[in-house]
């Protein structure tokens, strides 16, 4: 099975750039209408304008535009080094909103807000 989370953002060229730096990889695809980025064999991750969605589907979908900042997604990441994603992700203008610690599931975790308001999680399993 292969897995495309996509995420509508307000300014897909902005947020590709925040995503190539975060994720230290350049787009598989970037293309007007929609970004991707192979996270590994089985998943990618997409980055659509809102308004290309609001198009597609018209006006039985709520406007995602309206919810501007209001997180609705996370995308929980394990990473072989978590800080240095989180930094980069707040260098970057990311919101932050915890710091990289041991969480009581037994991962260490940081949690920040990408810049469309989407919840963005670096961690790794504690030692």
């Amino acid at each position: 099975m292969n897995i495309h989370f996509i995420l509508y953002v307000k300014d897909q060229k902005k947020s590709s750039e925040f995503y190539t730096v975060v994720l230290k990889q350049k787009p598989n695809l970037d293309v007007p209408g929609m970004t991707e980025f192979r996270i590994n064999d089985g998943c990618i991750l997409g980055l659509m304008p809102e308004k290309g969605i609001k198009k597609l589907l018209g006006h039985i979908l709520p406007d995602p535009a309206k919810a501007e900042g209001i997180p609705r997604s996370e995308i929980y990441m394990r990473v072989k080094d978590p800080n240095s994603y989180y930094k980069r992700a707040l260098k970057l203008g990311a919101k932050k909103l915890s710091s990289l610690k041991k969480r009581d599931w037994g991962d260490v975790a940081a949690y920040c807000l990408d810049p469309d308001g989407h919840v963005l999680v670096f961690a790794k399993k504690s030692s």
